[in-house]
């Protein structure tokens, strides 16, 4: 999903059953058309979904890739590793594993359930949020966000002082936090997208009455004013060769410009508005109406048609179930979509402003929603089983649920756990580094368990959890994660191993820094990774019950290391890069273990 595409469009009968069309590289879905507040070029976001994860069974390309059989010896050679550690464990205690530590980390259970239900149970507070900011009792800038940020900032630390009041070991302390930011950052996406959308509810409105009065000053009356536009655009009619440009797509102003990542990166791809317009039809500003339908739309009462257009920004709208109104390629008759083809060129920028901004206010998949209908408690208890950080209106689906697949990861979850409390148990705690033994032979003995235990409870989180959590929730994008395995640089890293909370940061804080503060690239990401040192400092500290900063300066090292990584003498020796970042990785955790332990 890197780069500009200029591959030619599929052919529209590879259009899709979600409304996404079939390719080489995916499915693709295509955005409406929006020009970048940094460039004049009309163009459109695409993103490739529905995907799998890059070891699920069910992904036929990792199936076939020539290094697959690796994949296989890795699991294999971790259990005649475990079996080993059973065996030897046996011949000298006289048992296969000690079980104290499963005590420990099972102690008060009850209590953390109960806790942790709670924590999940504040979260719908959201929705009678959202409800009152589509109702206009409380206006989301800045009234909403202020107090957006105050829940979710009391649910917070909450949690905190409720972890240090039960004296909990880490284990249980370290869960309830990390699952707190996960639910309060799932809190902030809801609230702040629906908030936005309010205004761009009110921004339609606004809009939908300037266009009415200026097409009415313009011609007369606003029934005059669709008269003609239909007019002007009957004689426009496309010839044979294509050569028709009456669309006017350069002249459309810009909704948000497209969002790059923490490395300054542009992650999305685009492509140009006449392969996206090939690829959906919908995304068209204009809709082509026929003979028929002008005659037909000409001799609609003015009392009609003023209604019809001022509809498109309203409740009224919004609430309207009918179903040639709900289908938005099913609305050749709409006097704003009509209005884009008016000769006044105000009367058509308006009527084109007003189009863009009704297409973010609905989805584009196979099962629309308009906003505020989504404003639901079922549509938030949905949201909060999708393994995603962003809220959308709606996500790419899958059609059924399977038991095998759902049993499979219930499975490899408990196994994978099993063989992580072997590798914890016998490993990393009986090797609990203090202040009186060598650091470097701390760093030695404990590297190698660490990047075990770190391997598998990244299959756990991200292979097993999120893959059942979605195919719970009939979610279709997978990709939690990318071959992070080949990462050359930190930032690189950072992008692919964590997908859901990489999403996050790029769309809430990265981007919103950039367009709400009017900062710069360098300076969002400086503050992206501010607010990620920090939160993992946090957790560190709840963990560990100790201030230290380790940490985050371990964090905040990554941005000169990210500078250094674009130099061309480091970033044309891609196998070196790797070392470096496999290197780092394997000294990082015991690093960590040694300095928050022992000093």
């Amino acid at each position: 999903m890197k780069g500009e595409s200029t591959a030619s469009a599929p052919p529209v009968n590879n259009r899709t059953s979600s409304g996404g069309y079939k390719t080489a590289e995916g499915t693709l879905y295509v955005s409406k058309p929006f020009r970048s507040k940094t460039s004049k070029k009309v163009r459109a976001l695409i993103t490739f979904a529905p995907r799998k994860s890059h070891f699920d069974t069910s992904n036929e390309s990792s199936g076939t890739n020539e290094f697959r059989g690796f994949f296989t010896l890795f699991w294999i050679s971790i259990f005649i590793f475990t079996v080993r550690t059973y065996i030897r464990s046996i011949e000298t205690h006289g048992h296969a594993l000690n079980l104290n530590f499963a005590a420990r980390f099972s102690e008060d259970a009850i209590t953390l359930a109960i806790s942790d239900f709670f924590v999940v149970l504040t979260t719908g507070l959201c929705v009678p949020f959202a409800k009152a900011v589509s109702k206009g009792w409380i206006k989301y800038h800045y009234t909403g966000m202020v107090l957006q940020h105050v829940l979710q900032t009391t649910l917070l630390f909450s949690a905190i002082v409720w972890t240090f009041n039960r004296q909990w070991p880490w284990v249980q302390s370290g869960y309830l936090t990390l699952h707190s930011i996960v639910m309060v950052m799932k809190m902030h996406s809801y609230m702040a997208v629906n908030g936005n959308l309010q205004v761009v509810l009110e921004q339609t409105k606004k809009l939908t009455d300037t266009l009415h009065k200026v097409a009415t000053s313009t011609s007369g009356s606003f029934e005059k004013a669709v008269a003609e536009a239909i007019s002007h655009k009957a004689s426009l009619v496309p010839s044979d060769d294509g050569s028709e440009k009456s669309l006017n797509t350069e002249e459309l102003s810009g909704t948000p410009e497209p969002e790059a990542d923490a490395s300054g990166e542009t992650r999305s791809a685009y492509v140009d508005l006449d392969t996206a317009n090939a690829l959906k039809q919908r995304l068209s500003v204009v809709a082509e109406p026929t003979a028929a339908t002008v005659s037909d739309t000409i001799s609609t009462t003015s009392e009609g048609l003023r209604k019809r257009a001022l509809a498109g920004a309203t409740e009224k709208h919004v609430a309207d179930t009918n179903e040639q109104e709900d289908d938005p390629d099913n609305n050749e008759n709409d006097p704003i979509r009509l209005l884009t083809n008016h000769p006044d060129h105000q009367v058509s920028d308006l009527a084109k402003d007003i189009i863009e901004l009704q297409g973010e206010l609905r989805s584009t998949g196979p099962y629309p929603v308009q906003y505020p209908n989504n404003i639901t408690l079922k549509n938030f208890a949905v949201y909060q089983l999708i393994p995603s950080l962003v809220y959308q209106l709606e996500y790419p689906r899958t059609e059924k649920i399977r038991p095998g697949y759902v049993l499979e990861k219930t499975v490899a979850t408990m196994g994978t756990f099993a063989l992580l409390y072997t590798v914890t148990e016998s490993f990393i705690l009986p090797l609990t580094p203090t202040r009186d033994q060598s650091f470097l032979r701390s760093l030695l003995d404990l590297s190698l368990p660490f990047m075990i235990a770190y391997l598998l409870l990244f299959f756990i989180i991200f292979e097993c959890i999120c893959n059942g959590f979605a195919e719970l929730s009939y979610f279709a994008d997978r990709q939690f994660y990318e071959d992070w395995w080949n990462s050359t640089s930190w930032d690189e890293f950072a992008r692919k191993w964590n997908r859901p909370v990489h999403g996050f940061l790029l769309h809430h804080v990265y981007a919103s820094t950039i367009s709400h503060w009017r900062v710069s690239r360098t300076t969002a990401m400086f503050l992206t990774f501010l607010l990620s040192a920090c939160v993992h400092e946090l957790v560190m500290v709840i963990v560990t019950k100790k201030f230290r900063m380790y940490l985050f300066w371990l964090q905040l090292i990554q941005l000169p290391l990210i500078a250094m990584s674009k130099l061309p003498v480091i970033r044309q020796n891609q196998t070196l890069g790797n070392i470096v970042f496999w290197l780092g990785l394997y000294a990082g955790f015991p690093l960590l273990c040694v300095s928050y332990v022992a000093y």
